[in-house]
């Protein structure tokens, strides 16, 4: 089992990793591989807050870019993208496979609003062929992410 089943399960996310025979590393991937819209995949993408260093985990529709300024709001605090090693270091994934849970440190989260309008979600579950679905309430609540408005 590994580290992103274990979360699903401690976290009692009513869903199940899937290796998928194509890559799910960018949105578009992911939503052809899955056969969902666009909008219904959960980008993971991990920022460091500019005046505390934490990291901050956003969870951003696959249809949306990042607005900066809004996502800055939203925490509190400036971000810039975090360094790729550090992010392996304190998530335990690689860009491009960070899950939204069975992070190796905790990590705070934000989730686009937008992901709240669909009945299921897709989100990456550690590898780069690794997706799982889940209704994004459930997810919203098993990662306790704060929501805002990307776009």
């Amino acid at each position: 089992m590994t580290r992103v089943e274990r979360a699903l399960a401690e976290l009692g996310l009513p869903t199940r990793v899937v290796r998928m025979p194509a890559s799910t590393r960018t949105a578009a991937e992911a939503a052809a591989t899955c056969g969902c819209a666009v909008a219904q995949i959960v980008k993971s993408m991990v920022f460091e807050g500019r005046s505390s260093g934490r990291l901050v985990l956003l969870l951003v529709s696959g249809a949306h870019d990042v607005d900066l300024d809004r996502a800055a709001a939203a925490v509190g605090e400036g971000l810039s993208r975090a360094d790729p090693k550090r992010v392996r270091a304190e998530t335990g994934f690689a860009i491009g496979g960070v899950s939204p849970v069975g992070h190796l440190a905790p990590i705070g989260a934000w989730m686009d609003a937008s992901l709240l309008e669909h009945e299921v979600v897709w989100a990456a579950a550690g590898a780069p062929d690794a997706v799982f679905a889940a209704p994004p309430a459930a997810l919203r609540d098993a990662t306790g992410a704060a929501v805002f408005a990307v776009a």
